[in-house]
């Protein structure tokens, strides 16, 4: 195939594989459903959407080594088997135990969909490493989309047969279309980015941890969580209590969906033109902002204000892969992103910890400060000087 046919499908792929990956936007649909077909509490469910979200900043670091040293195309089948089985082992999850649910589910599917999206975002940005925020972005639009796509799954398929049918179809969908996206994958041939040229643009993982940047970058993207991630499991109940007609709730997660799309897409381009950091500092602030918005939100501005906060979030999620890889290079962009993107977990512990221990008031202005510091956990950062030999 020729280079520039390989590079759009490498685009199309991962598009494809993105628009299942989108779970911890969309849990809010889940929720309630698993809470009822698995008799779990709001807490054991909402500890299973913790324990998701934490498992795919993890697996994003494994995933990315994966990555760099076996190609795109090996981490992604893997991630691909991984989601699929956290999908149909979940279908078979005995009702009432929740540690048992967490292991054959919220791990697998979180390390799944962890693999997978280094594979699909170092991949992209290697065949067009002009346009990386551009490749970031067209990649990402389908993991926006993504919550839109499992709401009608799960309302629809769920609502007729039961969650279990609805797992077990998801996994049969992932391990199809997961598995036909990330075989497409694969990195650009030399002279374009040979595993050569790769190395000698960037810092090695162990380089990249020891500096400054790194450890404020990390703490900026947990930051960044806890303005959409405190609200998102309960977010249906949240509309509903604010006045919007119970039949309009799971609209919430819709337009969200929908925003978190459009923040992906236009985010990272708009880096490529105005900066990354610029961009950057502009999401933080917007997500405090939005923050405060949606503590006053009533009816249907809090489908509003939540959209906002999830296109902003989105925004920010897509823009730091491009920023990553301008701090620290593209060699080893999947490691290095992966590593990053630990801080999604740190930050989902942290939100799951506010969500159980701060009453709901309290939660928004916990995000606005949250968002807040990290925009000051910007500030410092600048591309690391090269290390002497």
């Amino acid at each position: 195939m020729p280079k520039q046919d390989r590079g759009r499908a490498v685009l199309a792929a991962g598009a494809a594989v993105q628009l299942l990956v989108g779970i911890p936007a969309a849990w809010g649909v889940f929720q309630r459903p698993v809470m009822r077909e698995y008799a779990f509490t709001r807490g054991q469910a909402t500890m299973a959407f913790a324990v998701l979200v934490a498992a795919y900043g993890i697996g994003c670091a494994a995933g990315g080594l994966v990555q760099d040293r076996k190609g795109p195309r090996y981490a992604g089948l893997w991630g691909a088997v991984m989601l699929g089985a956290g999908f149909l082992l979940a279908a078979a999850a005995p009702e009432g135990n929740a540690p048992l649910f967490l292991l054959v589910y919220s791990v697998p599917a979180g390390l799944g969909s962890a693999f997978l999206a280094p594979a699909v975002l170092a991949c992209a940005q290697k065949w067009y490493a002009g346009k990386k925020g551009w490749a970031t972005g067209v990649t990402g639009v389908a993991q926006g989309l993504s919550g839109a796509f499992l709401t009608v799954f799960v309302r629809g398929l769920g609502g007729l047969f039961g969650m279990r049918v609805c797992f077990a179809a998801l996994g049969g969908v992932a391990l199809a279309v997961g598995g036909l996206g990330a075989a497409v994958l694969q990195d650009p041939p030399p002279p374009a980015f040979g595993p050569a040229q790769a190395r000698a643009q960037g810092l090695a993982p162990k380089q990249m941890l020891r500096t400054a940047q790194y450890k404020w970058c990390f703490a900026a993207v947990a930051l960044a969580a806890p303005p959409v991630l405190l609200f998102s499991p309960d977010i249906l109940k949240i509309a509903a209590d604010r006045g919007l007609p119970e039949a309009w709730a799971p609209w919430s997660v819709v337009f969200g969906s929908a925003a978190s799309a459009a923040g992906r897409l236009l985010c990272p381009a708009l880096s490529d033109r105005l900066g990354r950091k610029p961009v950057l500092y502009a999401l933080y602030a917007g997500l405090a902002a939005g923050s405060v918005w949606f503590a006053f939100a009533q009816g249907g501005w809090v489908l509003a204000a939540y959209a906002l906060l999830s296109c902003l979030y989105a925004g920010e999620a897509a823009v730091e892969p491009a920023f990553n890889s301008d701090l620290f290079g593209l060699g080893y962009a999947g490691v290095n992103y992966g590593f990053m993107a630990l801080g999604m977990s740190a930050g989902s512990l942290l939100a799951f910890a506010g969500s159980r221990l701060l009453p709901l008031g309290w939660r928004h202005w916990a995000a606005a400060g949250s968002a807040l510091a990290g925009l000051a956990c910007l500030v410092p950062v600048r591309p690391p000087r090269p290390e002497r030999p």
